[in-house]
């Protein structure tokens, strides 16, 4: 497959405008799908989400516990081709995979890892590319090439069947074409959460704000973790949540991909707090990520990077409110 090496970076200095239409492979990403007579009661009964009131044209985001409320998975669920998709990184998915099909021998579904290829489609035209290829309304958009979902404002993903990637490719023959990490870059912008192997079943749901992002249904029965959850907002048991962080010292090239521990500033000492969720660095340095840290730290507390005494990080504000109703 030659079109995989057809993605090349982009400027990311910050403002500068980006490409009005960009395509990216998302490689590290991918898709459990469910299928068969019992997918949906099956689903429901395990995740956070509500499973039973999500419409053909929807999506939410979710989480799959452990029995003790600590989270395996963070996906995005919708309708696609016969069943559901619970769309997340690559990372995490073997362990995601084996923990969701624990108890489907007892249910008529079949739960298996999809074939099916992930695309980004970026930019201020992008929803007018899906208005012309894929017809309907809503969040949730199918034809013949797979399913479109909208993430946010200029942003979508595409689960697209193997076999019409040359298709889908020929259709948007006029986007830029760019590198994943610019799908990361804006995951980090919408403060959205990832589980990848380093951070699986190690946080409750509340730590990674799933509560602010409607991935946690309050009143929708029992699943797997429940009391756990419910006992963190109807008891103010939560200490944690995800916070995102800026550095304008950069980080080298080579160590892009590693994960970084940082230490928060107490009196004229420096305490581990934990490791970057992730992070992306924009073309003059400047670094952001996510972290789970303490709730009740102050705005304005000083990170750095362990052991660094140059690469300071400040928390910024999220683009979303984590005030209990």
């Amino acid at each position: 497959m030659d079109w995989q090496n057809t993605f090349n970076s982009t400027a990311h200095a910050g403002q500068e405008s980006l490409p009005a239409l960009m395509l990216t492979h998302l490689a590290s990403w991918g898709a459990i799908t469910l299928v068969g007579d019992d997918k949906k009661s099956y689903l429901h009964g395990q995740v956070t989400c509500n499973v039973v009131s999500l419409g053909q044209n929807e999506a939410t985001l979710g989480a799959h516990c452990d029995a003790k409320g600590k989270v395996w998975s963070i996906f995005r669920l919708f309708h696609h081709a016969e069943g559901y998709a619970l769309f997340q990184p690559l990372s995490a998915i073997d362990t995601a995979l084996t923990e969701l099909k624990k108890y489907a021998v007892f249910s008529k579904v079949n739960i298996e890892l999809s074939q099916d290829i992930a695309f980004g489609i970026l930019g201020h035209e992008a929803e007018a590319w899906i208005n012309q290829h894929f017809a309907g309304e809503g969040s949730v958009r199918h034809n013949d090439l797979g399913s479109a979902v909208e993430l946010e404002a200029q942003r979508w993903l595409l689960l697209v069947k193997a076999d019409k990637v040359d298709e889908l490719l020929v259709s948007l023959d006029g986007a830029v074409r760019v590198k994943e990490s610019i799908w990361q870059r804006f995951d980090i912008e919408a403060a959205l959460p990832a589980i990848t192997t380093e951070n699986q079943a190690e946080q409750i749901p509340q730590a990674f704000n799933l509560q602010a992002l409607d991935a946690i249904s309050f009143n929708k029965g029992c699943y797997t973790g429940q009391e756990t959850v419910a006992r963190a907002k109807y008891r103010g048991m939560n200490k944690r949540a995800t916070y995102r962080i800026r550095s304008c010292a950069g980080i080298e090239t080579q160590a892009e991909a590693a994960t970084f521990d940082l230490e928060r500033s107490v009196g004229e000492n420096w305490r581990n707090v934990g490791s970057l969720m992730n992070h992306f660095q924009f073309d003059d340095g400047t670094v952001i990520g996510l972290i789970v840290l303490p709730n009740n730290l102050d705005a304005d507390t000083q990170f750095r990077t362990a052991g660094d005494s140059e690469q300071l990080w400040t928390i910024e504000a999220l683009p979303y409110s984590l005030e209990e109703e």
